[in-house]
Order: C-alpha cells, then sequence, then structure tokens
C-alpha cells in the first residue's frame, strides 16, 4: 500500500497548518521538521507509515503541551511544543541527541524573529565534532541504565512492560546517535541494522535484537501478533476518552502507522524490527482499555501475553533478568557504539578532504 503523497506535498502541507494555527499561540517563536522525513528526497513517496513530525518553538511555558497525530489536508501531522529555553543556547540542544537531531539540517519552516534558524546554523556547525557526539552518546547511555535500573514494580502489567522495553529499545539509539543518524522511534531497530551495515559492523546487531527477544521470532508468527494487534487497536481507539501521552498515535488517523505499516515491514522481510513497536503499541492500548473499558480489557489480554511470551516475558521475574542482562551488557554495546563513532568520524572527514 503506498500513501501517492510526495515528501513535498507532506511538508507543503504542514507549511499550511503553521501558518493558520501554530502563529496563534501566544509566544510563537517559529517551527521546523523533525523526525524521519527530515533526510528525505522531496520528490520521493511519503512512505507508509510515516507521519510528518513538526516542532513548534515558543518562549511560553508549554509544559504537557502536545497536540499529536492529526490530519491537515489528507497529511498526518505530530505537533510537538518545545520552550525555547529548552534548545537554547546551542549547547542544550548539542548535549541532547533528540534535539541534535531535528537541528543538524535546516529544516525551519518559519522564524520571524530569525532566532530559529541562527540556532540551527550552530548546531549544525558543531553537530559532528566528536566532542558533542560523545556528550550525546552519554545521553543515550543515561537514559538507558536510569531506565533499567529503577523499574516501578507496583505499576500494571502493561505499564511495567512499557518502563523495561523504551529503555531496553535506546539500545539501538545508541548505534544511531553513534551514527550521526535520526534516532527515529518506530523504526530504530531497522535504521541501527542499516547503520551497523554501513560501517562494517553489521555483526554486532543480534546483541541489540536479544535485548529484545526477538532474534528467533519467524515472519509467521510476527504477521499473526499483528492480527492480534489490529483488533486489539480498534477496540482500544473505539473507546480512548483518557488523555496519555500517546493518544493520537491510537487514533483512526494514526491505523496505517501502527497496523498497515508492520505488515508491510514483515512481509518485506523485517518482521523482527517491527517487534519493538508492536510491543509498545499493544501496551499502549492495555492502558487505554484499563482506563476507559475495563470490561472489554480481559478478552485481549492473551494475545497480549502470547506476544510477550514470544520474546521471553512471562513474569516480572523476566522483566528483571533482562533488564539485568542489558545492563551487563551494556558495556560492550558502548563498545560497539565507540567503533561506530571511530568509522563514522573516519568517513566524514574522508568526504571533507
Amino acid at each position: 500500500m503506498a500513501t501517492g503523497i510526495t515528501v513535498a506535498a507532506a511538508r507543503s502541507a504542514a507549511h499550511d497548518w503553521v501558518k493558520s494555527s501554530a502563529h496563534a499561540y501566544e509566544g510563537y517563536v517559529g517551527a521546523y521538521f523533525s523526525g524521519s522525513t527530515v533526510d528525505m528526497k522531496p520528490l520521493g513517496e511519503l512512505p507508509l507509515g510515516s507521519d510528518v513530525d513538526v516542532m513548534v518553538v515558543t518562549g511560553q511555558p508549554v509544559e504537557g503541551l502536545k497536540l499529536g497525530k492529526f490530519l491537515h489536508h489528507g497529511v498526518l501531522l505530530e505537533v510537538t511544543y518545545l520552550p525555547w529555553d529548552r534548545i537554547a543556547p546551542a549547547d542544550r540542544s548539542l548535549a541532547d541527541y533528540h534535539l541534535a537531531g531535528g537541528l543538524r539540517t535546516d529544516t525551519v519552516i518559519d522564524d520571524p524573529t530569525g532566532r530559529l534558524r541562527a540556532l540551527q546554523r550552530q548546531v549544525a556547525a558543531a553537530f559532528t565534532d566528536g566532542t558533542w557526539v560523545r556528550r550525546r552518546c552519554e545521553n543515550v547511555r543515561q537514559r538507558i541504565e536510569n531506565g533499567l535500573r529503577a523499574p516501578d514494580t507496583e505499576a500494571p502489567w502493561h505499564d511495567r512492560v512499557t518502563g523495561w522495553l523504551f529503555p531496553t529499545g535506546v539500545t539501538a539509539h545508541l548505534i544511531l546517535v553513534a551514527a550521526l543518524c535520526n534516532p527515529t522511534v518506530r523504526l530504530r531497530y531497522l535504521r541501527a541494522r542499516d547503520a551497523l551495515a554501513d560501517t562494517g559492523l553489521r555483526r554486532h546487531y543480534p546483541q541489540l535484537l536479544r535485548q529484545l527477544g526477538a532474534q528467533e521470532l519467524t515472519a509467521d508468527r510476527v504477521e499473526r501478533h499483528i492480527d492480534a494487534l489490529s483488533a486489539t487497536f480498534d477496540c482500544a481507539a473505539a473507546v480512548s476518552r483518557t488523555p496519555f501521552f500517546f493518544s493520537s498515535d491510537l487514533t483512526a488517523a494514526a491505523r496505517p502507522i501502527a497496523i498497515d505499516a508492520s505488515y508491510a515491514l514483515a512481509r518485506r522481510g523485517d518482521h523482527q524490527e517491527v517487534v519493538f513497536w508492536l510491543v509498545a503499541t499493544a501496551a499502549r492500548c492495555h492502558k487505554v482499555l484499563a482506563a476507559d473499558a475495563p470490561d472489554l480489557k480481559a478478552a485481549h489480554e492473551p494475545a497480549f501475553a502470547e506476544l510477550l511470551a514470544d520474546i521471553g516475558i512471562t513474569s516480572g521475574a523476566d522483566l528483571r533478568d533482562r533488564a539485568a542482562r542489558t545492563l551487563d551488557e551494556l558495556p560492550e554495546i558502548w563498545k560497539t557504539a565507540e567503533e561506530v563513532m571511530a568509522a563514522t568520524t573516519a568517513g566524514h572527514q574522508a568526504r571533507e578532504s
């Protein structure tokens, strides 16, 4: 299934939304593109499952303010608000692996004061500097350690799964940041595999999959889990009322990202790379069902349990053991990241010479 929308047309829709809506927010400073579309060619087709990430910068406090995903002129946008003092001065962005990735190229949509583009140029000028690359990698490593060392053992099961899953998945971000690549969310394992291959280090990829537990899953098995998730997703999207930060990911408009794109990836042979987002989406669906339709939740629990069992998670003890193993292997993963940094730096210097 194709979107039939060019990247340029998708960006044009984002420009239109910024012009018509973002300016109205008090303290508006400007807006820029972030996420996976930053590296896409304008005349290429927007891939199935891709939204267009727009960061709106404001001088006002924006705690908890996120519009999330919504359709505008037929394009799925994801809008996030950022306070100016979160990204400026440039050192703050350069040290933050998510923020630096969004400002490494000129993706400014609107900049009425000129401050945003000036900041972007400063970030771009220092983005490949080895000191900052290492700082960002250390930022990633700290997120892994903090997330896995302090689990909330009293939380509901779906939250405990999420609490283990995301810091575990940040191991893929460590490779991406070392390779100067965009630390994408949904496709992090696919992109990490590509980054390792590009630097001649593909042999280290299975270690990342082992942390997740996806290394033995077959395409048929993954497709079966997508079938089950589609039913859970539709149920959760239909009853969702309680606002969560991820609520816009569980809507009819966002279904192509969670379900359709997962089928497409699995059927082309990237089935193990789909597993991270399947588990994340399933856990989020169960959080919604627990809050808004607890009477419907039980019907979808066997499918969730089956998905988790296939990656070796059946109990809290499994979560603890898996977290401990990732922490034990983190020095080895860090060594791989250092190899990626060295190879990427050498390649960058060769291109400049």
